[in-house]
């Protein structure tokens, strides 16, 4: 109703400015064209203005009014859905953040921890660690997959605890982590790598009954360098956290170069063997740490 008596009042207005204007024309115009202004005339000055002027007016008025009322329908529509937008957009950014990231650790996925390796070894900076739990099966067998679990949490734990702040860590499949660390240089990726193995060595699991789980790792370390491609680094990185293995576990096996790409790819999935050979022959010309092929803990259990 309020609109409503708007509108009226609004046309009223502007049918009595249409009557003063048809007047004032008339009284200006007729005599200068020699004409007379009579009674009938006075009262078709009055009556036009107020028949075509009153509903005219108030049908653009309340075509106006619709307009601005659907405007305002319409910026509060785009408001929502830019609201709606911006938390559909939180959501996916949340999700795809969760998805780069493993339910179980809270360190970074697989897929997630390869896109920072690449992005380092574009850039020709940083190392790339491949580390496995030693035993681990023994651990699930013996314990359960609860026991497994919580190995793997005291792990990535560990991790985030004890490596630098510009490290990068990811569970990149089962018990095994990867880590991507920003060393100056070779000593500097040594003395990491090392911390890291002695701190999660010297943190047994703790059950709830006096007996401990003995955790410790296996890794390799190599240099990401744009020569290599990341497939490169980490065939290299996995072979050298092997040769760790083999060498009685709770080592960190270090090379400063992936091996060349040419001799990778001649190998075949089934040659073992041979593409432990060719790893650790491409390695050893680079150097190894402290002149041997293995950095071993002491005073840990190899367990």
């Amino acid at each position: 109703m309020k609109r409503a008596g708007a509108i009226i009042l609004k046309s009223a207005v502007a049918a009595c400015l249409s009557v003063v204007a048809t007047l004032a024309v008339v009284v200006t115009v007729v005599p200068a064209i020699g004409g007379v202004v009579d009674g009938n005339a006075w009262l078709m000055c009055v009556i036009c203005p107020l028949v075509v002027a009153a509903p005219a007016s108030a049908w653009q008025f309340w075509q106006n009014d619709r307009q601005r009322m659907a405007r305002a329908e319409l910026a509060a529509v785009h408001v929502k859905l830019d609201e709606a937008h911006r938390a559909l957009a939180a959501a996916y950014d949340e999700l795809a953040e969760r998805a780069k990231h493993d339910d179980l650790t809270g360190l970074l996925g697989r897929g997630g921890f390869l896109e920072v390796a690449a992005e380092r070894r574009r850039s020709g900076e940083g190392w790339l660690m491949i580390l496995d739990v030693d035993h681990f099966k023994t651990i699930n067998d013996r314990f359960g997959h609860a026991i497994g679990d919580r190995a793997l949490r005291q792990v990535a734990a560990t991790f985030i605890a004890a490596g630098p702040a510009d490290a990068v860590f990811g569970r990149i499949g089962g018990e095994e982590f990867g880590a991507v660390l920003s060393a100056k240089d070779r000593d500097d990726a040594v003395r990491i790598a090392e911390a890291l193995r002695r701190e999660i060595a010297e943190a047994p699991l703790r059950l709830d009954e006096p007996e401990a789980v003995s955790l410790t790792v296996s890794a390799g370390v190599v240099r990401l360098t744009t020569g290599d491609t990341l497939s490169d680094a980490v065939l290299a990185a996995d072979e050298l956290l092997y040769e760790a293995k083999r060498s009685g576990r709770n080592a960190v096996a270090f090379a400063e170069a992936a091996p060349p790409a040419d001799e990778l790819r001649e190998l075949t999935p089934v040659a073992a063997p041979s593409l432990a050979a060719a790893a650790r022959s491409a390695l050893r010309p680079s150097g190894l740490c402290d002149g041997a092929t293995l950095l071993q803990g002491t005073g840990a259990s190899t367990a």
